[in-house]
C-alpha cells in the first residue's frame, strides 16, 4: 500500500476519535481543542494524499474510490456532531449530505459507462469552504467569529447548491446514457 493510500486509511480511522472528542466530554474543557485537531489533521491528510499520488504517479483505483469516500465520511461525521452539539440548522446539513449522494450517484452512473467526472472549481471551492466552515463552528470563538461563521455556513451551503448545479450542467448527457 503507497503513501497516499495510507493517508486515506489514517483519515478513515481518524473519524471515529474525533467524533468521539466531538461528543463525549471525556477531556474536560480540551475536548473542542482535541476535536479540532483531529478534524484540522485529517482535513490537511486529504489535500497530502492527492498531492502525493499525482507528483509520484501513485493513483490507484484504491485511492480513487476510498479518497472521495474519506472526504464525504469526514466532513457528513463533522456536520453531524454539528447538528448535536446545535451549532448548526440540521436543514442546511441535509441539503449537503443531499448534494453528496447526489454527485456519488451521477459519477456512479458515469463511470459505469466509462467515464470519469472530476472536480471542477465549484467542487473544490465547496469542499474548501466547508472545511473552514467545520473548523470555525468547531473552535466557536465567539465575538466576531460568530458573524465569521454563519457567514461560512451559507457560503458553503451557496457553493454547495452552484456546484451541484455545476455538475450537473456539465455532465448531463450521463443521465441519457444506458449502461
Amino acid at each position: 500500500m503507497n503513501t497516499p493510500n495510507k493517508l486515506t486509511l489514517l483519515r478513515v480511522i481518524m473519524i471515529p476519535f474525533f467524533v468521539v472528542f466531538m461528543l463525549v466530554p471525556i477531556a474536560g474543557p480540551h475536548t473542542k481543542w482535541i476535536s479540532l485537531a483531529l478534524f484540522i489533521v485529517a482535513s490537511l491528510t486529504d489535500a497530502l494524499d492527492g498531492y502525493l499520488a499525482r507528483r509520484d504517479n501513485l493513483v490507484t483505483n484504491f485511492g480513487k474510490f476510498m479518497d472521495p469516500l474519506a472526504d464525504k465520511l469526514l466532513v457528513c461525521s463533522a456536520l453531524i456532531c454539528l447538528i448535536e452539539l446545535d451549532k448548526i440548522p440540521s436543514w442546511v446539513v441535509i441539503i449537503i449530505i443531499a448534494r453528496e449522494f447526489i454527485i456519488s450517484g451521477f459519477r456512479l452512473i458515469a463511470s459505469d459507462n466509462g467515464i470519469v467526472i472530476a472536480a471542477s472549481y465549484w467542487g473544490k471551492a465547496k469542499t474548501i469552504s466547508q472545511m473552514v466552515m467545520i473548523i470555525l463552528l468547531i473552535a466557536d470563538l465567539g465575538s466576531v467569529f460568530g458573524t465569521l461563521e454563519q457567514i461560512f455556513i451559507y457560503l458553503s451551503l451557496a457553493l454547495t447548491v452552484v456546484s451541484l448545479i455545476d455538475y450537473l450542467l456539465k455532465n448531463r448527457s450521463v443521465l441519457t446514457m444506458q449502461s
